[in-house]
């Protein structure tokens, strides 16, 4: 483990461990949704209603795939399904008031959950991090051809 790749890579396995849903929210007693919910309903919210051939492009994961996920997401009351707004064939998912509860619910406990482990960093610690963490996710995006939309600053 010489190489700071590496490091890197050793340091991503761990995040993505502690990020698993019900790691350590089970011991807060929270969280709601598992991480494709999040991810899908995250898009979706940002980018208004998809379809599953829309959905598949953006997350480079097959149809079906996307229909288990999104099947789930209907029983649970996140997602609806509606006509296309554009008047295309295909029918979309659009977030309910639900599903607009539960991810800021969650997104609100992980922004908790941050900030208690970098209570102790310096705010320019803290954009610094936020800053090298949405290039290194940015520069994996356009690897991929898939970039993610993100908010106005």
């Amino acid at each position: 483990m010489d190489k700071p790749t590496h490091l890197i890579e050793f340091e991503t396995m761990l995040l993505g461990r502690h990020l698993q849903p019900g790691a350590p929210r089970s011991r807060r007693g929270g969280g709601c949704l598992d991480r494709s919910a999040y991810t899908l309903l995250s898009r979706i919210r940002m980018e208004g209603p998809m379809s599953i051939g829309q959905l598949s492009e953006a997350f480079g994961l097959d149809a079906s795939t996307l229909n288990r996920q999104t099947a789930a997401m209907l029983r649970a009351g996140l997602v609806e399904r509606i006509p296309d707004p554009a008047g295309g064939i295909a029918r979309k998912f659009r977030i309910t008031e639900r599903g607009e509860g539960s991810l800021d619910a969650e997104r609100a406990e992980n922004i908790s959950g941050l900030d208690q482990v970098m209570a102790d960093w310096a705010p320019d610690e803290v954009a610094g991090f936020a800053a090298y963490l949405k290039r290194f996710n940015g520069d994996i995006e356009d690897l991929d051809g898939r970039p993610w939309p993100r908010p106005r600053s």
